[in-house]
């Protein structure tokens, strides 16, 4: 458990990925540092949100996190959650494509909607009934939940560092040069569907009236994508993670819904 002493706007808890869960700066670090909050997290980098929501993922060690507040007489302010993005991104990837050179070259659309609006959809419910019940076992009240579309990515071949030696990435640009899509501006459209797409499945999800206390955060044009001068890289540092800046600009999101509840 991080805290910051500067003020105190409340404690969140969290499951989620990388977003949450990132070398020196991340979402949780930017709330605590930046905007006063004290944060508890379960997240786990690397974990595909299907993981997250299954027997053994982050549920267990978020029950242990409720555990803790509840015997402090603490009720969280909102169970923050990131997740779906490493479910698509990945060795697998190239297989949402059809090749470049096929009369039907592009997304699945077949496979890109059973990942989408099923498995990832499906694992989301999961995740977040699982939290609801959690809280009202702990807290015996129900707490909001809030979650977050991916903004759109560049897929430059970045990984962490570069993807130096042992670090991760990239997890974009192989798949897309298996499948022979060498244009990186065609790439960076292609990329803005399937988030466009991810979008969606998490605002169909929020307006449904089981989710009424869900709240979804739409962070697509937060980061730079401007390919000219490289102007992305003063927002994205890879593939998937964004720059200390562009975590900053992102927690400043999260903290305005926070700000609403």
């Amino acid at each position: 458990m991080r805290t910051s002493h500067a003020k105190d706007n409340g404690l969140v808890l969290a499951v989620g990925d990388s977003w949450f869960d990132y070398p020196l700066y991340d979402i949780l670090k930017k709330l605590e540092d930046e905007h006063g909050y004290t944060a508890a997290s379960a997240a786990h980098a690397g974990q595909a949100v299907e993981a997250m929501a299954s027997q053994g993922g982050q549920i267990d060690q978020l029950a242990r996190l409720f555990e803790k507040v509840a015997a402090l007489g603490q009720v969280p302010k909102a169970i923050l959650v990131s997740g779906g993005r490493n479910d698509i991104a990945g060795k697998e990837f190239g297989m949402l494509l059809n090749n470049a050179t096929s009369p039907i070259g592009g997304w699945n659309a077949e496979i890109l909607d059973g990942l989408i609006q099923q498995r990832i959809a499906t694992a989301y419910r999961t995740l977040i009934a699982a939290i609801q019940t959690v809280a009202q076992y702990y807290l015996h009240e129900e707490l909001p939940v809030v979650v977050h579309g991916y903004d759109y990515p560049v897929p430059d071949g970045r990984g962490v560092l570069g993807g130096f030696w042992v670090l991760p990435g990239p997890w974009l640009e192989p798949g897309f040069h298996e499948k022979r899509f060498e244009d990186l501006a065609m790439n960076v459209k292609l990329m803005h569907d399937i988030i466009d797409r991810f979008n969606a499945m998490l605002t169909a999800l929020v307006r449904d009236p089981a989710f009424a206390n869900v709240h979804y955060i739409d962070l697509r044009g937060t980061l730079k994508t401007q390919l000219a001068g490289d102007v992305y890289k003063q927002t994205w540092g890879n593939e998937l993670h964004p720059t200390e800046a562009g975590f900053s600009t992102i927690a400043n999101r999260f903290a305005s819904e926070l700000a609403k509840l």
